[in-house]
């Protein structure tokens, strides 16, 4: 008869690390990468680029990419119309990109985490007219609402915030509202009330630290919504001027060479996809692994 071992005692070294609950190994490497990629060149800016972007050379317009016939590596993907270089144009417009997502993610996080608060927790007509207000944004097209502002504003950097921030506050405040509304039957938020703690206490102290991962998600998951309304702006002519570059801006410069010259449109156009991909990625990956009832552990 064979007699059947216990098993042995679990040890220190049979413990998974805590990074391991989270699967490194499904981290979304590739478009992180290319979000640190478009970080760098945030950053680097002209410090980077191959070329002056503003640098004017009539010469080399229209040079194509390197692996076509007339290409150079000096103009890696090739120039436009005033012979600037595309490559530099592209690494100094990530610039804008990376300042309007996080000025706008802040501050309409801010203002749509705010009304949402106070909308889910003291319900009644403070409800009401915060979720009546935003109805009315809803319903007003975020290009008419850019046109009016424009008219008002000079276009450029801070109008292109304001129209975002005026535009996506309504997104976080409405997810933000309905999450407050479960969190506030909780028992904790009832004991809380009881020890006479005030509704800034009970802000700070339990429903902010629980909506976190939630904010989280949401504001990783704006970026790229962000970059493609400002690229719509910029191309529209109402966002960023130059001399300033931008990726929406290179577009509409663009556009009409793009019969002979399909470089000065297609690379800021792959520039715009990939950024906006990359982050949709990170944000679903971020999503699934913050919300423990999509965790596989």
């Amino acid at each position: 008869m064979s007699v059947t071992s216990a098993p042995a005692p679990a040890t220190l070294s049979d413990v998974k690390p805590f990074g391991m609950r989270f699967r490194l190994k499904g981290l979304p490497w590739i478009p992180l990468f290319i979000l640190t990629l478009v970080l760098i060149g945030a950053i680097g800016g002209e410090d980077l680029a191959p070329q002056d972007p503003n640098g004017l050379n009539l010469a080399a317009a229209f040079k194509p990419p390197f692996w076509q016939a007339g290409g150079s590596l000096e103009h890696i993907l090739g120039t436009d119309n005033l012979g600037r270089d595309v490559l530099s144009k592209i690494i100094v417009g990530a610039r804008v990109s990376v300042i309007v997502s996080f000025y706008a993610i802040i501050f309409s996080g801010a203002i749509g985490t705010f009304l949402g608060i106070i909308a889910g927790y003291f319900g009644g007509w403070v409800d009401t007219v915060i979720v009546r207000v935003a109805e009315i944004k809803m319903s007003i097209p975020a290009l008419a609402l850019a046109l009016i502002l424009s008219a008002t504003l000079d276009p450029g950097l801070t109008t292109v915030v304001i129209v975002i921030v005026f535009t996506y506050w309504t997104w976080y405040a409405r997810i933000i509202r309905s999450e407050i509304l479960s969190l506030k039957e909780r028992d904790y938020v009832a004991f809380a009330k009881v020890a006479g703690c005030g509704p800034l206490t009970i802000f700070g102290r339990h429903l902010l630290p629980n909506i976190f991962n939630t904010l989280l998600a949401l504001a990783t998951l704006q970026v790229g919504q962000v970059i493609i309304f400002e690229a719509s702006l910029s191309f529209l002519g109402l966002g960023i001027q130059p001399p300033d570059v931008s990726w929406g801006l290179m577009l509409a410069d663009a556009r009409q060479y793009i019969t002979y010259a399909w470089w000065g449109i297609t690379m800021p156009g792959i520039a715009i996809m990939l950024t906006c991909l990359s982050s949709n990625l990170v944000g679903d990956w971020l999503r699934d692994l913050l919300d423990p009832q999509r965790r596989q552990l």
